[in-house]
């Protein structure tokens, strides 16, 4: 497996595209979750009511890597953790377009072998063609 290879021929790429109607109730129990208490998070009546920054984080693309993509190690992969850039306010009756795509790909060597870390990036815009978020994905796959 050559990481320069993956990287040339997949970082970029998008393989999906998917949209999420947004619910003041979806808000609401997101931000209770998260243990928030400013009340443009978990008050449905307040002026400025949006999402929690951290929001866009419950959704999921349809597919986690391109159809073809290739199956590296055992093809199973590890949750290595999420990363949520807000960009802008997500409201109530909000849709959401979002596209996937791979925004990196890297190898570390570890006590338990080598592992490639693909992050898989979604950016999520409103129905103004606004960008409102950015969530990285970071999977990890133990190669040997």
């Amino acid at each position: 497996m050559n990481i320069a290879e993956l990287r040339e021929t997949w970082l970029g790429r998008q393989f999906d595209r998917a949209e999420f109607e947004v619910e003041a109730k979806e808000m609401l129990d997101w931000a209770e979750a998260c243990g928030e208490t400013d009340a443009r998070f978990t008050d449905s009546t307040h002026p400025d009511f949006q999402a929690h920054p951290g929001f866009t984080a419950k959704y999921a693309s349809r597919r986690t890597l391109p159809t073809d993509f290739p199956q590296l190690g055992d093809g199973r992969g590890v949750d290595g953790g999420k990363c949520v850039e807000s960009l802008g306010p997500i409201r109530p009756g909000d849709v959401l377009g979002a596209t996937s795509l791979i925004a990196d790909i890297y190898e570390k060597t570890g006590r338990s072998g080598t592992m490639v870390f693909i992050v898989h990036r979604m950016r999520y815009e409103n129905q103004r063609g606004e960008p409102v978020s950015v969530v990285d994905w970071r999977m990890i796959r133990n190669v040997g």
